[in-house]
């Protein structure tokens, strides 16, 4: 019962984080965008990616939300190990092209360790729910 309720408490803060994150780069990205850990960003333009990233962002949080509603959590645990590639992708980035090894691994590499994390707390709680049935 405990491994569910922390699993969902995590759930739902990743969710809300995510889509909050999401929502800025779309109504304010020069304001978070630098926070990213890159050494530069794009200008005119091409700073429309960064709303693309934004609306990545929230259909992500979304997702995260429409399953927990659902009540499909084995498919959550899924899902949030396959969303925890996103942030391990951006840490990757940020290393790649000689962004802040901080943010890398501060913010990314920690925000995929705990979106992982979550996914397999939310995985655990069918095999502890069929030993607690045998």
């Amino acid at each position: 019962m405990i491994v569910s309720r922390i699993a969902t408490v995590l759930s739902l803060i990743g969710a809300a984080f995510i889509v909050y994150v999401g929502l800025n780069y779309v109504i304010a990205p020069e304001s978070v965008a630098p926070g990213f850990g890159l050494p530069a960003w794009p200008e005119g333009e091409a700073a429309a990616f960064m709303n693309l990233k934004g609306v990545c962002d929230i259909v992500l949080g979304l997702v995260i939300l429409a399953l927990l509603a659902a009540k499909q959590r084995y498919a959550l645990g899924i899902a949030t190990l396959v969303i925890a590639l996103v942030p391990f992708g951006n840490m990757l980035t940020v290393l790649r092209w000689d962004g802040s090894a901080g943010a890398a691994f501060g913010i990314h590499g920690l925000t995929a360790a705990l979106v992982a994390l979550t996914g397999a707390l939310l995985l655990r709680e069918r095999s502890v729910a069929k030993a607690a049935a045998v």
